[in-house]
Parts: C-alpha cells; structure tokens; sequence
C-alpha cells in the first residue's frame, strides 16, 4: 500500500460518536481515528480491559473518549449504553454500529440452530435494537447520522458462513428502511461492505480455514487485505458533514473484489 497522508483535517469536529464492537479491529481503528478527527467519542464492547486501554491511549493524544461495557447480545445493556451516551453528552450526533459476531464456517446444512440464533441475536436484531435507540436520541438533538458495518458476504452466496451472511443481507434491508424511515427526522443511513480486512475475527476463520486469507487476497483486484483504518476512513466520512446528502447507500470498501 502507497503511503498517504492521513493528517487529520477535523472532519468530525465537535461531534458526538457511538462506536460498538470498538474493542479491536475495524471499531478500534474508527474509534482513534475519530477522535483524531475530532469527535467526543464513546466507545462499546465486551472487553472492558480493551476498552479502558484505548479510551487511555486517546486521551494521552489529547482526544475526547469514554467507554461503556455493552454485550450486543443483551437488548437492555444497548439501551443502557445509548442512555450513558446521553447522560456524558447530552446527545448524539453519530453511530456506527460495527460490533459483530463471527460464525464457525461450514456449509449450510451443517450450520446448526445454535449458530443461526447466534447470528440473528448478534448479527441483526442487535443492530435493530441499537439503530432505534439512537435514533430516539438523534431525534430529542438535530438529527444525525447512523453507520452500519455489513460486509461483502451480503452481496453474494456465502457457501463458508452462510448464517454470517444471511443475517449482513438483512442487515443492509434495514439499513435502507431506516434511511427512508426517519430522513424526515434529519437522520442519514447507510451501510458500509468491507471485504477482506486484517483484523483478529479474519485471522480467527483462517485458523479454522487455512487459505482463506490468502484466497480472499488473490481475489481482490487492488491485490491486498485492507487495514482497518482504511475501512474506518470511510465510516468516518459517512458520519461526516460532507455526505451530507448520501442515505441509504451500502457502500463497498473492498478493493473492487465485489465488482
């Protein structure tokens, strides 16, 4: 990858962001480089130790950041997390819902019930849940704008996580509805498909499917993986003024391998 300048340029200044999944990989990435770009930001995951690690490492460059330990399986603690959000801040201008859990591959028929309820808790309803609760408090404020993390396995069959998949399809449905549904509220929508990215959950499916990662880079046209801030630059814009009049779209970050 050529160097380029990732000098920031206050993108998000004076914004109020909510980040879920903002542990590691892609969340960790958006989560620095928002505040880099100026936003207060409020960080959710499991793992409070990661967490306070990073809200640390923010602060120390002079950032604005907070954490809450937030399950996305348990509706009420992404309820509780929206309501920390407001209780530090008084409003929410941003989200990008990014946490999510990955399925132990295989083909179809041998995917079992405990994988798809999983998925649907984790992978979809999750989303819906932290969508609608930030959207409530977008609405008390100026409105916003909400970022949901899919992936290029709902684009496409998915014959290795089929579950995955499935419930990343659906997730880009109601990623559309909500834009239609609450864009009179001055609340923008989109989704975001990132396609193979060096995070720890693709280092973690290429342990249990050796290849992967090297398959996924063959048949990426640019050649590479992404880092996840560079699927993170793309979050950040769309939270962004300057996408001002982009809702609704699922935009691809994966190196044209969806093309």
């Amino acid at each position: 990858m050529a160097d380029i300048d990732t000098s920031p340029i206050g993108l998000l200044a004076g914004k109020v962001l909510f980040v879920t999944g903002a542990s590691r990989g892609i969340g960790e990435a958006a989560a620095r480089l928002f505040a880099r770009e100026g936003a207060a930001v409020v960080l959710a995951a499991r793992t409070t130790a990661a967490l306070d690690r990073i809200v640390t490492e923010i602060r120390a460059d002079a950032g604005i950041a907070d954490a809450v330990t937030m399950d996305l399986a348990d509706r009420a603690a992404i309820r509780a997390a929206i309501d920390r959000v407001e209780k530090l801040h008084g409003r929410l201008d941003g989200a990008f819902n990014n946490g999510a859990v990955a399925q132990r591959p295989g083909p179809l028929d041998a995917t079992t019930d405990e994988d798809i309820d999983e998925q649907f808790a984790v992978n979809f309803r999750a989303q819906w849940t932290a969508m609608t609760a930030e959207a409530t408090l977008m609405r008390r404020g100026a409105g916003g704008a909400i970022v949901n993390n899919s992936s290029i396995g709902s684009r496409r069959a998915n014959r290795f996580l089929p579950a995955y998949g499935a419930m990343k399809r659906a997730l880009n449905s109601i990623t559309e509805t909500a834009a239609v549904t609450w864009a009179a509220a001055g609340i923008r929508v989109n989704g975001i498909t990132p396609g193979g990215t060096a995070t720890q959950m693709m280092a973690e499916w290429d342990a249990a499917t050796p290849g992967i990662i090297a398959a996924i880079t063959a048949s990426a046209p640019l050649g590479r993986m992404a880092q996840p801030r560079e699927v993170a630059e793309v979050a950040a814009w769309l939270l962004s003024d300057r996408a001002s009049m982009v809702s609704g779209a699922i935009v691809p970050v994966d190196g044209g391998a969806g093309a």
